[in-house]
């Protein structure tokens, strides 16, 4: 028994010691930082190459007027707006620097 006692003791113990080297094996770090949206979009207001989110909206919003606003995304080279009506979802594309409108799409 007390041989038992020892063993499973002995297992618990590894099986502690293991957990914290396995599960730092698995762990996923983020992307880099340029590869995300909204950090891209950040550094491009940041170095003068495009206004910031705010201005563009307050330029495009206004101007959707019925439509719900429901938020950007960073698509290559330009901000994406996207709203909705009556289930049919509209695309606003701005250029980041400029704030002009160069192409709307929708479904």
């Amino acid at each position: 028994m007390r041989v038992r006692t020892s063993l499973l003791a002995a297992f618990g113990a590894a099986t502690l010691l293991a957990t914290p080297a396995a599960a730092l094996g698995a762990f996923q770090p983020e992307p880099p930082r340029a590869e995300r949206d909204q950090d891209r979009a950040y550094d491009k207001a940041r170095n003068g190459n495009a206004m910031p989110l705010p201005l563009l909206e307050q330029r495009v919003v206004p101007r959707m007027r019925g439509f719900q606003y429901l938020g950007p995304e960073m698509r290559g080279n330009v901000y994406r707006l996207k709203f909705v009506r009556d289930g049919r979802l509209v695309w606003v594309d701005v250029d980041p620097r400029t704030g002009r409108v160069v192409g709307t799409s929708n479904r």
